[in-house]
């Protein structure tokens, strides 16, 4: 693992930083749709999984995402104690499955219950109808505010048949179909 990121100094120029509210910056993300993800992850440190909406493509070459997580998760640690992790994609008609693995106080088994899983290479669970499965590898980690920055080399990907697209916009979820 990387060492933590460095904090940058205040201002090179001396000014005084302007901060917004946490309250104004979370009501300005609700408008920045992005995809609705289920991050699991299965090993040593045991078997768990969250819903994440903060997850990106970094590189193609070699294949790398980056996955933010909030440090006061149940499952940072055993993710990163794992070392590995899936970013299993949602379509239409996972809603109820992301609501489930966004509560805090589920314990693990019952996040995963009811629903069909396999692995690829690193053993994290594989959502078998998820639109699209990233098994990964977890490369770096950076310490940011609250939350982990985890870079991690995919080492497998599984793709369903193409449906819709799960999308959290507005703080509510949608539907985004594919280009007939």
């Amino acid at each position: 693992m990387a060492a933590q990121s460095k904090q940058f100094p205040a201002d090179p120029m001396g000014e005084q930083r302007h901060c917004v509210s946490a309250e104004a910056f979370r009501a300005g993300m609700s408008r920045l749709g992005a995809a609705v993800n289920i991050v699991t992850t299965d090993g040593p440190a045991g078997k768990h999984g969250i819903t994440a909406s903060a997850v990106c493509s970094v590189t193609d070459s070699p294949p790398t995402v980056l996955v933010c997580v909030n440090r006061s998760s149940s499952a940072h640690d055993i993710i990163i104690g794992n070392g590995a992790l899936c970013v299993n994609v949602l379509g239409q008609g996972h809603e109820q499955l992301a609501v489930r693995f966004g509560k805090p106080g589920i314990e693990p088994f019952e996040r995963f219950a009811g629903e069909h899983w396999t692995t690829l290479i690193t053993g994290s669970p594989l959502l078998e109808d998820a639109t699209a499965g990233f098994d990964c590898r977890v490369i770096e980690r950076h310490a940011v505010g609250t939350h982990s920055v985890i870079v991690a080399e995919v080492v497998g990907i599984a793709k369903a048949d193409l449906g819709q697209s799960l999308i959290y916009f507005d703080r509510s979820f949608h539907a985004l179909s594919p280009r007939p």
